[in-house]
């Protein structure tokens, strides 16, 4: 029987190291450490995937709260049955009333059993409800921006946009092109464009010269 711990936060800009080091404190060695940097929205994760295949029945699971799991109400419910079916122990740093123990035995029944629920209805639902204002508070500032007029995405090429160094290759060798001494290829590599943005960005350079 093994320990494994689950860690994992919303983006790649994001820091697991607060979470790595609250599951070193609890002892559990590298190898089993499985680690996601992406949206709770669902559980196609790889990190988490791989973390699932290898539980056994008596393995135990640590996460640092719930909402590690996932953001997805429904899909926490069936994870959470899935370890349970398998007796499957789970540890909850944030939440210990949350902690399914097999380790004697049956999981403890009754009172504390409909507590655990209850709890975990709450916590669920809360998960899930703060996806929600996030997507909601995306929506909203997309809608703002929009309104303000900004341009949303990846900002739009130009010969204003593209960098000093490609601006002086570009200077550099535009005669040798309009010569044919390189090819449009060449002169596109040259400057690391694509085709459509390197003729974009030749003719308003042409029209500079004019």
């Amino acid at each position: 029987m093994k320990t494994v711990a689950y860690i994992r936060v919303s983006t790649k800009d994001q820091n697991l190291q607060r979470q790595l080091d609250e599951m070193k404190k609890f002892g559990i060695e590298d190898k089993y450490i499985y680690e996601d940097k992406t949206s709770g929205k669902d559980m196609d994760r790889i990190g988490y995937q791989y973390m699932k295949k290898s539980l056994e029945s008596g393995d135990t699971l640590v996460i640092k709260s719930l909402d590690r799991l996932g953001r997805n109400q429904n899909d926490i419910k069936t994870e959470w049955q899935y370890f349970k079916d398998n007796k499957i122990n789970v540890r909850v740093l944030d939440m210990p009333a949350l902690n399914i123990d097999y380790s004697k035995g049956e999981a403890i029944e009754g009172l504390h059993s409909m507590i655990s629920n209850i709890v975990f209805e709450v916590i669920s639902w809360q998960a899930e409800e703060e996806r929600t204002k996030i997507r909601q508070r995306q929506r909203e500032g997309i809608e703002s921006a929009k309104n303000l007029g900004k341009h949303l995405g990846r900002p739009q090429l130009n010969l204003n946009t593209i960098t000093k160094y490609q601006r002086q290759v570009l200077e550099n060798n535009y005669k040798e092109w309009k010569a044919k001494k390189i090819t449009g290829v060449e002169f596109a590599e040259l400057l690391e464009l694509k085709k459509n943005s390197f003729y974009k960005i030749v003719k308003e350079y042409e029209n500079t010269l004019n």
